[in-house]
């Protein structure tokens, strides 16, 4: 009997074994909704839903999938989806999964979990669960009155108040705010959230956003309060100092819901009305451009709690608002993402002190000082110091300056809320540093300062690193500059104008998906875009349009066709659809508009290759006619048209668009392409590069193009030329067509202008100009283009443009001599890839990640196919390798999912 209980004993757990082999082949992992991690606040009524895979064996492929959401975890726990139950869906889809459950409503709690099964069959068993909350769905539902103080933001800034009860206990607390310009919002003395400068920069006439801050575990029962501080921010741009313009929409206002769960099932919402009440508030100066002052004797200790004194205090104003709609937090949060400390103090003048942050960044300085109630402290920052040592703002705009006003209260500490510069050097007047103090001094001392970089909390979804330091350098130079102008909007640089000028956002797009998760943040560009758009279907080149320029700086082709280019980067980096839905109207009146500019289908309007290298002092296009660059996006506008609609299932317009683009690339080779078939236009480096990538060059003529190109890189000793629009096409061009080598040269060139040369010349951000001048911006990532280089050449993950979402990608990475070695990841929406490899002595080892449920085509350098090993074994033989053929020293084959070691022999 004995041997009979062991027996089944060790079947079952031969069983059991066998089923978690089973189990573990594929798991879903890394559950969203909306791209977001366990959000709240959404107010999309029928969310999407992702998830990556994850297996340790090769080959792995989801050929169904089952959803659940419950409206609590327990039901979920049982295993049922009282909301949805998707029941078992045959498909390999597993991101934008629309949910098809009952119908949501405001406030909402969703519990959710997700199960597979592989290509046998196999079921993974259930995800981990995850969550997410709605927001306020309907406009009728927002019950809170906008509500303002009588100050107009030139002066103090209002704070504003409200108590109430909590009569019983609390489920979930949970306030929806929106406060223009900024807001900061305080709950019984508690800062809620650790984000800056929110909300989201918009049109405010169409779009107002509103923050959702889960408040639960902050409230009490009995007495509470809410406060809430208010800055200028975009949306009131009084004046007084340095500003690129003068502009408002009102002045500082908010509108908000405290809404309240009971365990009781009651509900209470707690909503701004005349109730509340305001009283000028210690940031007594604020301005986006020009700085803030702070005076702390004006502070009020315990305005955010309960039982405060408020009997000074006046009500707030009912007003109608900025008239924008309503809508949830769309883009992401701007937040501390790092802090510096000083790496030096100098005194270049007696009673001035200048500190040295080692780091060319957006953010703030950061004081602890002490001294005298009463006294000033002056902090002026910058990117460059003068020939005295001193801090000068010729590049960055000024006057800038922020200054704090001491409360006498032993150690004080203090950083700007509601203004950010660009900034290195911070020049400090009116206190001394503490270690150049007098032991007797009676004025403020300066006990240390430090600075924070702020930007856009985006996950990150790139690792770039290889042998060569220099290319590493570049490579943090640029990443660096995108940062610091990764803000509400994409900003050109992070203090002279912060306005989101548009060719940046498609151009760099590229760059920036490597290396960021963006598809909210590309999905608000394109609302800014929408909701800057004219009645005749002009885009103009910055949105949100706080001004309006002139000339081709309110009308460039290469700057408004973002409004098509980045909805079609995000369909084919996301595989988002909706992106395209949400926008096709904007896009098809823009292109529209471009006709009707057209003489002879040829668009000759603009700033053309803005900021590329001529005889003259960098700015509008010098070397390529702007009805080359202007005709050549147009065209691309129409090829990209084209396939839009038909993605969305619309062959007219697909045919139109087609048809119009045959005849615009006719006319540009009439106007634009020589006798010689390998020059266009003036045979610069963006008249060549431009015409490539978009498809304009006849097929018959593309390899003598690509060969005049190099040879004149080459005879011009590797210089880059093009400027902001040509340089992104260059990048592309060279890597996409076997010239890796020469764009690698031309990265790492020394002699100037170039990477190397900014570098040489102590830049620690990417700067405006190729030379790096001082009267130039010193923190500007529009010349950034490289970095897509560094994941797409040198890495070779490249997206398939037929697989949007990397269902397929291409695996091809540039190997250029000078290099030994490579190591690339990019976080795609479906999981990972890797791509390291490392050349010595003629041999390339190569280690590859594949994410499930997805191929990549996979070309190895190699001299002969039968030179290739994966895992010490003929290529061809390996398992979940399919060998496709051998052209141009590179060995091509099909890849399923699951991790891979190449080696191969190269050419001599």
């Amino acid at each position: 009997m004995k041997i009979l209980t062991i027996k089944w004993v060790v079947l079952l757990a031969i069983l059991a074994s066998a089923s978690f082999e089973s189990w573990a082949q594929i798991e879903a992992v890394n559950l969203r909704c909306e791209y977001l991690r366990s959000p709240i606040g959404l107010d999309v009524a029928s969310p999407r839903l992702s998830w990556e895979l994850q297996s340790s064996t090769r080959a792995q492929r989801q050929s169904a999938y089952q959803v659940l959401v419950a409206t609590s975890a327990g039901i979920l726990d049982q295993g049922k989806g009282d909301l949805w139950d998707s029941g078992k869906v045959e498909s390999p889809e597993q991101s934008q999964i629309v949910y098809g459950g009952t119908p949501l409503v405001s406030h909402q709690v969703c519990f959710w979990r997700v199960r597979v099964w592989n290509q046998d069959g196999v079921e993974s068993g259930w995800s981990k669960p995850a969550q997410w909350a709605m927001g306020v769905l309907r406009p009728e539902e927002w019950t809170g009155k906008w509500i303002t103080s009588q100050l107009d933001g030139s002066g103090p800034l209002p704070l504003f108040r409200k108590e109430f009860a909590v009569e019983g206990r609390i489920r979930r607390a949970v306030v929806y705010l929106c406060g223009l310009g900024f807001h900061e919002l305080y709950l019984n003395g508690n800062r809620v959230g650790d984000s800056v400068f929110a909300p989201d920069w918009t049109n405010y006439k169409k779009t107002c956003v509103y923050s959702s801050y889960e408040v639960t575990t902050l409230l009490q029962k009995g007495a509470n309060a809410v406060g809430v501080m208010l800055g200028n921010g975009m949306y009131n741009v009084k004046g007084g100092r340095y500003v690129k313009f003068k502009g408002s929409f009102g002045p500082p206002s908010l509108t908000a819901i405290l809404h309240l769960e009971y365990e009781d099932g009651t509900t209470h919402d707690v909503v701004t009305d005349s109730s509340w009440k305001t009283s000028p508030g210690p940031v007594v100066f604020s301005c986006i451009y020009g700085g803030e002052d702070y005076d702390a004797r004006e502070v009020k200790p315990g305005w955010t709690m309960p039982q405060y004194g408020d009997s000074s205090w006046v009500p707030a104003v009912e007003s109608q608002g900025p008239g924008g709609r309503l809508t949830s937090e769309g883009s992401l949060p701007i937040k501390v993402m790092r802090v510096r400390d000083a790496v030096g103090v100098t005194q270049p003048k007696p009673g001035i002190f200048v500190y040295d942050l080692g780091q060319n960044t957006s953010g703030r300085p950061i004081l602890r000082v002490k001294g005298p109630r009463g006294s000033t402290v002056k902090l002026i920052p910058g990117e460059l110091l003068d020939g005295d040592g001193l801090v000068t703002q010729r590049s960055s705009g000024g006057p800038v300056w922020f200054s704090y006003t001491l409360a006498g209260k032993g150690i004080e500490e203090w950083r700007p809320q509601f203004s950010y510069y660009g900034f290195r050097y911070v020049q400090v007047e009116g206190a001394t540093p503490e270690k150049m103090a007098e032991r007797r001094s009676k004025g403020p001392i300066v006990l240390d300062l430090k600075g924070d970089f702020t930007y856009a909390a985006a996950e990150i979804a790139g690792e770039f690193s290889c042998s060569n330091e220099t290319v590493n350098r570049i490579h943090e130079l640029i990443l660096t500059a995108i940062r610091s102008n990764f803000q509400s909007v994409l900003t050109d640089c992070p203090h002279r104008e912060k306005l989101g000028w548009l060719e940046v956002s498609h151009l760099l797009a590229g760059a920036i998906m490597y290396n960021y998760d963006v598809p909210r943040f590309y999905a608000k560009v394109s609302r800014d875009m929408r909701d800057s758009q004219r009645e005749n279907g002009l885009v103009p080149d910055i949105a949100p349009e706080y001004t309006v320029f002139n000339g081709g700086f309110v009308d460039s082709p290469e700057w408004g066709s973002a409004s098509i280019l980045n909805p079609w980067y995000t369909y084919l980096t996301y595989g988002d659809r909706r992106v395209l839905e949400v926008n096709y109207v904007t896009m098809q009146r823009y292109v529209d508009y471009l006709a009707t500019t057209a003489q002879d289908n040829i668009v000759s309007h603009g700033l053309g290759d803005w900021y590329d290298i001529g005889p003259k002092s960098p700015g509008e296009s010098q070397l390529t006619s702007k009805g080359l660059t202007a005709t050549a996006v147009y065209y691309q506008d129409l090829s990209v048209m084209a396939k839009v609609a038909t993605v969305l299932g619309k062959p007219d317009d697909a045919k139109r668009f087609a048809e119009r683009a045959v005849l615009v690339r006719d006319a540009f080779n009439r106007q634009f392409h020589k006798a010689n078939p390998g020059d266009y236009d003036q045979g610069s480096q963006t008249a060549s590069a431009m015409p490539f990538v978009v498809g304009l060059v006849p097929e018959a003529d593309r390899a003598a193009v690509l060969e005049g190109l190099v040879d004149r890189i080459k005879s011009g000793g590797y210089h880059v030329t093009a400027g902001d629009v040509g340089f992104s096409y260059l990048v592309r061009t060279l890597t996409d067509n076997g010239a890796g080598d020469t764009l690698y040269k031309m990265v790492v060139q020394d002699e100037g202008p170039g990477y190397v040369d900014q570098l040489n010349k102590n830049a620690t951000s990417l700067t405006e100009a190729w030379d790096a001048n001082p009267a130039s911006s010193n923190n500007h990532c529009m010349l950034g283009h490289a970095e897509e280089w560094f994941y797409r050449g040198l890495g070779g993950i490249r997206s398939d443009e037929l697989s949007p979402g990397y269902r397929h990608f291409v695996l091809s990475p540039d190997v250029p001599d000078g290099l030994d070695w490579v190591r690339v990841k990019h976080a795609t929406i479906r999981g990972p890839i890797v791509s390291e490899w490392r050349a010595k002595d003629h041999t390339f080892t190569w280690t590859i990640e594949i994410p499930p449920n997805t191929t990549a085509t996979v070309c190895v350098p190699s001299k002969s196919s039968e030179s290739v090993l994966e895992s010490q074994v003929p290529a061809k033989s390996a398992h979940g390798v399919d060998f496709l053929g051998h052209e141009n020293g590179r060995s091509t084959y099909l890849v399923h999912s699951g991790s891979y070691q190449f080696e191969a022999q190269l050419t001599d």
